[in-house]
């Protein structure tokens, strides 16, 4: 056996290789409170349930009674409507796939069942209506504001459609959609509306007790059904947890699953998983009833000003753009002239330690630069802002990624059904791809070529690259 100092010290080497969780550089994927009390409590409160098993709650009665006090924590926040019911899951995706899965369920009578949505929505819901076999009726959004189109939205429920799903807000511009006349539409039909507030959820409603104008998109508009919030966002509770919302215990039953139909146990799940680790759900029974109403609403108000801040220091920089009406904690921007390549921001932005999410341009949403801002931001603004402004003068001066005509041509005429995968692999070296040594420092000119494939060809090609990393 190595003795576990020797293994701690390799994991602490491997991990000595990976994008910073706290310090607010990360601004993605991360969300840090900047409070070193909440890590450690949640790391303590992990450590001591983490070998209970969420699978069987008369086993295991104090999992159920936190998962009980987080649902209810999470109800108050989100209108404190009666009725309220909730489940605990592994996070915003699970959250999103159970809400579907629940609404198709519901209607056995529907044979080819349909899911509305806008073209904004998190990519979870392409996910679900993948696996659970719907068809999913994409509906453009708004091309300046983002936001989706009530009328669009309302046009596109037709009988085969089980559930209507919207934003608070949507995760590629920040921007809250109209959640009352959207879930109007849907009840009128007498359809489930899901909102999906995993980012929102725990952070606009203290916004709003900040003075912030926050239309209501929870409980308490008529016609919302659902509403799923993650923990592990702006609760600062460690990942992963999240919480799926129904108005009614109804509504939830058919997300739950049951079988007695084999010689072992009857199998009761109220998730997608069967087993669960307690350590998640404990970790965020700690963190939230540490913080509290106080704790929330300072972190909130950090958060509120950060945001502030630094959306206004990005309006001020010259050839840099916000998208949208961001209303909550996530930015995205893009460039306003042609005399720079944003993929090129993004590396000169890495190599002054800060990340930043690349999102290449879908629709009518240009290439951008995405930012998750959290209450760790606060104070490092200014840095943060000259940074960027350096990285924009950095990026004037190398001028634009060119790709080679030919090589974009190429790209664009590939049949990613047809491609065998010695091909890919070849495409993938190309790419600069290749491999298992990981990403390459500077990924401008990869992600410019990437952004002249078409959407089915990229998600191969990046799938392939996946498949390559997984492999020993």
């Amino acid at each position: 056996m190595n003795p576990p100092e020797d293994v701690l010290t390799a994991l602490r080497e491997l991990r000595a290789g990976d994008l910073p969780t706290h310090g607010g550089r990360t601004l993605a994927y991360v969300y840090d409170s900047g409070l070193s009390e909440v890590d450690s409590l949640g790391a303590a409160a992990h450590a001591l349930a983490s070998s209970a098993n969420g699978l069987d709650p008369t086993a295991f009665p104090s999992l159920l009674r936190m998962e009980n006090d987080l649902v209810a924590a999470a109800s108050a926040l989100l209108g404190d409507v009666p009725g309220v019911v909730g489940s605990v899951t592994s996070g915003g995706t699970e959250s999103c796939l159970l809400a579907v899965l629940a609404a198709r369920d519901a209607r056995a009578d529907v044979a080819s069942p349909s899911l509305v949505l806008p073209t904004t929505a998190h990519a979870a819901f392409h996910k679900a209506a993948h696996l659970f076999g719907l068809r999913r009726i994409d509906v453009p959004v708004d091309p300046v504001t983002f936001r989706a189109d009530p009328a669009a939205m309302a046009a596109a429920i037709d009988d085969s459609t089980v559930l209507v799903v919207a934003s608070a807000p949507s995760y590629a511009h920040g921007v809250l959609d109209p959640i009352a006349p959207i879930a109007a539409a849907a009840h009128e039909r007498g359809v489930r509306m899901h909102v999906d507030a995993c980012i929102g959820g725990w952070v606009l409603p203290y916004f709003a007790k900040l003075g912030a104008d926050v239309p209501p998109f929870d409980f308490r508009v008529p016609g919302v059904t659902s509403v799923s919030v993650d923990l592990h966002k702006y609760a600062y509770c460690p990942k992963g947890t999240s919480v799926l919302l129904h108005a009614s215990a109804e509504l939830r039953r058919t997300h739950y699953f049951a079988s007695a139909a084999w010689p072992g146990y009857t199998m009761l799940n109220t998730t997608i998983q069967s087993t669960r680790s307690g350590g998640p759900p404990a970790a965020a029974w700690a963190v939230t009833r540490h913080l509290g109403e106080d704790g929330y609403l300072s972190l909130a108000a950090s958060t509120r000003e950060a945001v502030s801040r630094i959306r206004s220091g990005i309006a001020d920089l010259p050839g840099l753009r916000i998208l949208g009406e961001p209303i909550s904690t996530l930015i995205a921007f893009t460039a306003s002239d042609d005399g720079f390549d944003l993929f090129t921001v993004a590396d000169e932005m890495k190599a002054r330690g800060w990340y930043v999410q690349p999102q290449f341009a879908h629709l009518a949403s240009p290439v951008n630069l995405h930012l998750t801002v959290t209450a760790a931001n606060h104070g490092s603004e200014k840095e943060f802002l000259t940074d960027l402004a350096a990285s924009v003068d950095a990026a004037r001066t190398a001028g634009p990624v060119v790709i080679d005509p030919a090589v974009a041509e190429f790209v664009a005429a590939l049949d990613p059904e047809t491609l065998t995968s010695e091909q890919f692999a070849g495409l993938l070296a190309a790419a600069g791809l290749g491999g298992a040594s990981g990403l390459p420092e500077r990924m401008a000119p990869i992600n410019a070529l990437l952004a002249t494939a078409p959407a089915p060809l990229r998600e191969r090609l990046l799938l392939e690259f996946l498949g390559a990393l997984y492999t020993p």
